[in-house]
This record gives structure tokens, C-alpha cells and sequence, in this order.
């Protein structure tokens, strides 16, 4: 059977709780003090069973305007509005603002309900009922039956219940989402029972047992107990009142406003980008950074409205813009949102959500205006080709893809695994199912060519770049997996080359011009004439009279070509006194077994200031182990 929610709507002390306690027998009014001052204050819950047996989960609202931030948060996930009108009063301010946030909200089915028809004449009636036709004309109400009623006398609350009924059989299935989503509007404990949550269920389901999170504080939790129009069950589904008790959570550390669902499944964020509609009945326009209180679901944010293409939005209108909170929220594409004024407060606009966790937009960049207006109405496939273009290099998750997208599971593996057979989809991260558009990889290949490009110009006698250099010339966004696997890519289609941890372009050689070989010559030659006893770096350049910088890059080249060998900062040898040395010193060890230092510098017939780094030398190149006072032939 469909889960449908009903709930009220309408101005303060036109007869919304009476009406749903002459339908079901209950009192939604449960304060001290709603009983004391005669009016709604807070949210209230009721059910009903239709002739049909189609069961109602019934939200009252408070109807004063200081209530409305509850009303709003009373409205989510509603079905079904039953706008109260007293027949004596009319339509009044109240009628009117919540007319406007029902449809802000996107809710399309409905009826009038035209109370307190006890106190007023049949002529009345027929005037107030002709008011109300003018009042709905235009609105999803237009066409909407009316049920003229008496909570008092019950006159009318039959054929109420049968308008009720026949509106319920045309409500359809809800979407289907696989994603479970609880907006918390009461927090209470009971007593043997602890910390209690009840909110409309708006998507998915949950079971007894199931760990859940709370969103955006991050708490987590066991569900203990489940009750569903408050009789228990073992799970709950999307458009149930549902009540869930958890084991060892504070009721302290919940407020309505929350959401609960699975651990990282949602993510909260600060900024939101929407649709929105401003109220033609606004009496100015709105201007760009407006503080504003943004409503949706069961929360209130404060935050300022950024317009992305204008610097302010004339009253009737609509545009794109990015909601800067205060507060974080977590949402999905396409939820509804209402917007209302700063101070004084009143509903100024609302829409739907088209981005839950975008990323900062500069404003009047046309590309990224056109692009949030197109996510509106796009196809899957073109749903995620924008947001994996628009992620750049840190690429977008699954988890986000399906905030992004409001996709079912199925729905999004089968369009993922379409635009990755088409070759339209680059799957980066494998464990952690992170994906990157193809054109964002090209982009990366073509900078990674050109940051080579440049440091070959700028370092000629380089073989390359180091890999951990390469890396550090891209945004932090950009992950290890995607780096490696655009190196990878290029060494495959031979653009660049990778020898140990160097990289190259695949064209580039180190060539010497005129005046570098005359330079490598005069260091070659000093070297091999030095022998075991070379001059320190400085000491040399500073002899040749050579540029130093020049003489190092040309110095750099030799070692890379294996000609010179480096012992140490600044000490160099000649390849061939190196190897000369180390045949030398392997056979005194194979026959003696091990080597003192005076030994090794008998051997050298140099002194300390060479006999010390050549030791450590050959320690660090396995030629040797240091064990004590003595060095012996490292095994091999």
C-alpha cells in the first residue's frame, strides 16, 4: 500500500487542529502552554484510515506567523495540503504565505477545507466560498475540491473523509531512491526507552539494527526501536511518520533540522546551488549577497543569497545562485528549499536544489550560469559528464554522484558503466570509485608536457624532472592515483619516458653546445688527473674560472652520465679512480676477510679528508658493511 503523508495548512485560529481531531479523534495540540493560549505552536501528528484502507499520516502546523519556520519544517515531505479557510474570516495573510510555501515546496495535490461553517449564514458561505475560488485560481489548488465542515456539529466531515479518500487513490507511487534520508523534526526521551527521533521519512528505508549517522554533526548510532504511526515494526520506508529510538545517544547532541542516514552516504557543505523563483509579490528586488534564511527540510539556515549572472533579481523572475550558510546542510539534487526575508521575516522565494556540494563559483561566468541552468532538466549521462568536468583534477566519488544526481543505485551503475564503455567516463580510484571527465585528463596530459617542456629549457643538461617535482607544479586536488595514472598513460602512448624516478619528455637528449664541452673537458680533465685526491667543487670552478651554476649543470650531466661519480656534497671523482679503488679493495677483503680505516687509507695513500667519504662511500653502495672499527665484503 502507498505511503501518504497529509498535512495542514492555513492562518492561525482557522480551525486546523479542531478539524483533525473531529477526523481521527486526536489532539495534536500536546504543549502546556498550546493548551493555555488556545493556538498551534508546535508541530502535530496524527493518523487516519480511509474507507478504502489506505492509511494517512496527518503533520499539523502551527498557523501564527512566528510559526512559520515550523510550519515550513511540518510541510516537508507532504503528499497531501489541506488549506484551512474559515468561512467567517476568508482567505487572510497567513492563507496566503502558506499557499505560497506549499508550492514553493512543490506540493501538487490538495484540497480546501472551509471550517467554522457553524457560525456563519448560508448567504456568508456562498460569498467566503466564492472568495476562496478567486483566492485558488492560478494555483495547484485551482481545480482542487472544497469540503465546506464543522469540527463542532461534524456537519461535512463525512464527505471530507470521502474527498480525502478519492484524492489519496490519485496519489502516485514516490520516486523510488535508495538512499535513506530522515529530516529530524522532534527529539524527546522516554522513559526506558532513551533518545527518541520522529520525522517524515522522505526516501529509502531503514531497519532495526541499521547503524545510522546524523548529519552534519557526524554522530553515529544503533538503531534500537522502530515505530511506524506509532505502532512498532521492524523497518520503515519512504513516506512513513516514523519514530526511531537509538541506543546511547543524548537527546543534547540532536536539534530538528538534522537528517539521519547511513554512514557517508550524504555530506554537508555551506554552499548550495539552486534554482530560485522570487515571489512576484515582492515589493523590490532582491540584491546580490541578500542575507536571507534558507528553509528546507526540517532546518533553518541563515546564510547570503549570491546571484551568479545579475546584481539583483526583479520580483516574478528566476536565476540561478549559490546559497553561502552559515550553518552546513546536508541535501540531494532536486530537493525544495524556501527562502525568506532576513528582517522582517517573511516568504520572499524557493525552488529546488540542482547542486548539494558544488564548489565556490566566481560570479557572472557564463559558462558556469548556462551549466547550472541545464542541470535542471538534463539526462543521467549529462548530469555526471558536467559534474565530472566541472570537479577538475580532484574528480567526483560515487557517494557524491549520488547527492548529485538523486539517481537510484541501479539507475547511476548502469549510466556509469554506459559512459565508461563509450569512453566517456575515466575510472581513477577503483577502491574508492572515483571518476574524472576525459576531457579533464587531456587537459593534465597536455600541462604535464608542458611543465617538462619547460624545465628541459630551463635545465638543458638535465636528464628530467624528478617525480616528486613534477608533482608539486599541480593543485593539492590532484591525487596520487590520477598522477600516476597519467604518467602511466603517456610513457604508454610514448610522449614521455620515466628512467628510476626521472621524467622526461620522450623527445628530449642532453646535448652540450660549444662552450659547455670546452667546460665538460676542463672538469673531465681535472678530475682524471686528481685521481683519489680531487678538489672540492667550489675549489675547481673557482680555479677553471668557470660560472659556477654552468660548471654544476655540466658537472650534474657527467654523473648522470656515469662518468664522474658523487661521494659527497661538493667531492667528486673520476669514474675510472672509483672503480680502480673498488676492484682493489674487494680483493684485499676476499683475502684478508675485513679492512681497519688505516688500513683503507694505507690502501688510498690519501688523507683523512678523502679516506672517511670514499669509506661511507662504499658502504652506501654495498660494496661494503661497517661492523665495528672494521668494514667487511657485504654479501651479495
Amino acid at each position: 500500500m502507498k505511503q501518504i503523508i497529509l498535512g495542514t495548512a492555513g492562518h492561525i485560529d482557522h480551525g486546523k487542529t479542531s478539524l483533525i481531531k473531529a477526523v481521527t479523534g486526536t489532539d495534536t495540540d500536546r504543549l502546556k502552554e498550546e493548551k493555555e493560549r488556545g493556538i498551534t505552536i508546535e508541530l502535530g501528528f496524527a493518523a487516519l484510515d480511509l474507507p478504502s484502507g489506505q492509511h494517512l499520516g496527518i503533520v499539523d502546523v502551527p498557523g501564527h506567523e512566528k510559526f512559520v519556520k515550523n510550519m515550513v519544517a511540518g510541510a516537508t515531505g507532504i503528499d497531501i495540503v489541506v488549506m484551512v479557510i474559515a468561512a467567517d474570516e476568508g482567505v487572510m495573510p497567513q492563507t496566503r504565505e502558506h499557499m505560497e510555501i506549499c508550492t514553493l515546496l512543490g506540493v501538487q495535490y490538495g484540497m480546501v477545507a472551509v471550517t467554522k461553517i457553524d457560525m456563519v449564514d448560508e448567504e456568508w458561505l456562498e460569498l467566503a466560498l466564492e472568495d476562496i475560488r478567486d483566492f485558488v485560481r492560478g494555483t495547484f489548488l485551482e481545480d482542487a475540491p472544497m469540503a465546506p465542515v464543522s469540527s463542532l456539529t461534524a456537519e461535512g466531515i463525512p464527505e471530507f473523509i470521502e474527498i480525502l479518500d478519492e484524492l489519496a487513490a490519485k496519489i502516485p507511487e514516490r520516486s523510488p531512491s535508495d538512499l535513506f534520508r530522515l529530516p529530524i523534526d522532534r527529539v524527546f526521551t522516554m522513559k526506558g526507552f532513551g533518545t527518541v527521533i520522529t520525522g517524515t521519512l522522505i526516501s529509502g528505508r531503514v531497519q532495526v539494527g541499521d547503524t545510522i549517522m546524523i548529519y552534519p554533526s557526524g554522530i553515529t548510532s544503533k538503531v534500537r526501536g522502530i515505530q511506524v504511526h506509532n505502532k512498532s515494526a521492524d523497518d520503515a520506508g519512504a513516506g512513513m511518520r516514523t519514530a526511531i529510538n537509538f541506543q546511547g545517544l543524548e537527546k543534547e547532541a540532536i536539534s530538528r533540522g538534522e537528517v539521519l542516514s547511513k554512514p557517508n552516504t550524504l555530506e554537508a557543505s555551506y554552499m548550495v546551488d539552486v534554482s530560485l523563483h522570487y515571489l512576484a509579490g515582492n515589493k523590490k528586488p532582491i540584491k546580490n549577497r541578500t542575507r536571507v534564511r534558507f528553509h528546507t527540510g526540517t532546518s533553518e539556515v541563515l546564510g547570503n543569497l549570491i546571484l551568479l549572472d545579475r546584481e539583483e533579481l526583479a520580483p516574478g523572475k528566476d536565476t540561478v545562485v549559490q546559497l553561502r550558510l552559515d550553518t552546513p546542510v546536508a541535501l540531494v539534487k532536486d530537493d525544495r528549499f524556501v527562502i525568506r526575508s532576513y528582517s522582517p521575516i517573511y516568504t520572499i522565494g524557493g525552488g529546488e536544489v540542482l547542486n548539494p556540494i558544488p564548489l565556490k563559483h566566481k560570479r557572472l561566468k557564463s559558462d558556469t550560469v548556462e551549466g547550472l541552468k541545464r542541470l535542471g532538466n538534463e539526462e543521467p549521462e549529462a548530469l555526471i559528464s558536467f559534474h565530472t568536468e566541472a570537479s577538475g583534477y580532484q574528480g567526483v566519488s560515487l557517494s557524491h554522484l549520488k547527492m548529485m544526481t538523486n539517481l537510484t543505485d541501479k539507475q547511476l551503475e548502469n549510466t556509469l558503466q554506459g559512459l565508461l564503455s563509450k569512453k566517456t567516463l575515466i575510472q581513477v580510484d577503483k577502491e574508492n570509485r572515483t571518476y574524472i571527465h576525459p576531457s579533464v585528463f587531456e587537459k593534465l596530459k597536455h600541462d604535464t608536457q608542458g611543465q617538462l617542456a619547460d624545465f628541459h629549457k630551463a635545465n638543458p643538461l638535465k636528464p628530467g624532472m624528478s617525480k616528486e617535482e613534477l608533482k608539486t607544479k599541480f593543485p593539492p586536488l590532484l591525487t596520487s592515483k590520477l598522477f600516476n595514472l597519467t604518467l602511466n598513460q603517456m610513457i604508454k602512448e610514448k610522449e614521455i619516458a620515466q628512467e628510476e624516478n626521472i621524467i622526461r619528455l620522450a623527445s628530449h637528449a642532453v646535448s652540450l653546445g660549444g662552450k659547455q664541452a670546452d667546460v665538460k673537458d676542463k672538469i673531465l680533465k681535472t678530475y682524471l688527473n686528481a685521481g683519489l685526491q680531487p678538489p672540492y667543487f667550489k675549489e675547481l670552478a673557482k680555479s677553471l674560472e668557470i660560472d659556477a651554476k654552468r660548471a654544476k649543470d655540466v658537472l650534474m650531466h657527467l654523473v648522470n652520465e656515469g662518468v664522474i661519480v658523487k661521494v659527497k656534497e661538493e667531492l667528486y671523482f673520476h669514474a675510472r679512480a672509483i672503480n680502480t679503488l673498488r676492484k682493489k679493495l674487494v680483493e684485499f677483503l676476499e683475502a684478508q676477510g675485513e679492512i681497519t680505516t688505516p688500513q683503507f687509507k694505507e690502501m688510498t695513500g690519501v688523507s683523512r679528508k678523502y679516506v672517511i667519504p670514499l669509506a661511507e662511500y662504499f658502504d652506501s653502495t654495498n660494496v661494503t658493511l661497517r661492523v665495528g672499527d672494521v668494514r667487511k665484503l657485504r654479501k651479495r
